[in-house]
């Protein structure tokens, strides 16, 4: 792994996922999860002041990266929920079926290599009943903005760890077998091909 990969990126993912904006995506959502917690792609921490410590007993963490997950330490620290962390991709998780009470997933799934995968690993390990609470940028939907995500794509991906700028994340549930309960959707502050979010409540 290069200076770039081990040093420079996971500072630049920390502060662009860090931003007000999307903060205040992450606060709609994480408040919501309880019981025991999968965090897809848990990164830096940045949901960990999200969560609702009364309704939850522990956060497990999934993420590949050593290096933005040491950064994630001073959130961990000051978090009075226990987090711990599996370091893998949420391909194919260690966990026995219906074992967590909810799953949360924030700008993740547009690094994941096989994200249709991972979200049937999610369905798979959350109990009947439990909720899959989720905020992610995406494609947009008009055309001309759509065009200029796959123009930048290319680039984009070597310069933000395999970020995809424009996927179609209401089509990634869907093909996964996975419903919305809630799904809402619009552009938040910033340049308009990373900025199409789509959050809300998703259920096997």
């Amino acid at each position: 792994m290069g200076f770039y990969q081990k040093h420079v990126l996971p500072f630049c993912l920390n502060k662009a996922c860090g931003v007000k904006p999307i903060s205040k995506q992450r606060q709609k959502i994480v408040p919501l999860a309880s019981g025991r917690v999968l965090e897809i792609g848990i990164g830096s921490g940045l949901n960990l002041p999200h969560y609702n410590a009364e309704n939850v007993t522990e956060i497990i963490g999934v993420d590949p990266d050593d290096h933005i997950w040491k950064r994630s330490k001073t959130m961990r620290e000051a978090c009075p929920i226990p987090v711990r962390r599996i370091g893998l991709s949420g391909e194919q998780i260690p966990m026995d079926d219906n074992t967590v009470d909810s799953v949360v997933v924030t700008y993740a799934l547009c690094t994941i290599p096989d994200p249709v995968r991972a979200l049937r690993e999610m369905a798979r390990i959350l109990k009947p009943g439990g909720a899959i609470y989720f905020s992610e940028h995406g494609m947009a939907p008009d055309v001309s903005v759509q065009k200029w995500q796959g123009r930048i794509d290319p680039l984009w991906k070597k310069l933000a760890g395999g970020c995809h700028s424009g996927r179609d994340i209401p089509d990634l549930f869907q093909a996964a077998g996975i419903g919305f309960e809630q799904l809402e959707q619009m552009y938040i502050p910033g340049p308009k091909v990373l900025s199409y979010n789509y959050w809300g409540i998703a259920r096997p």
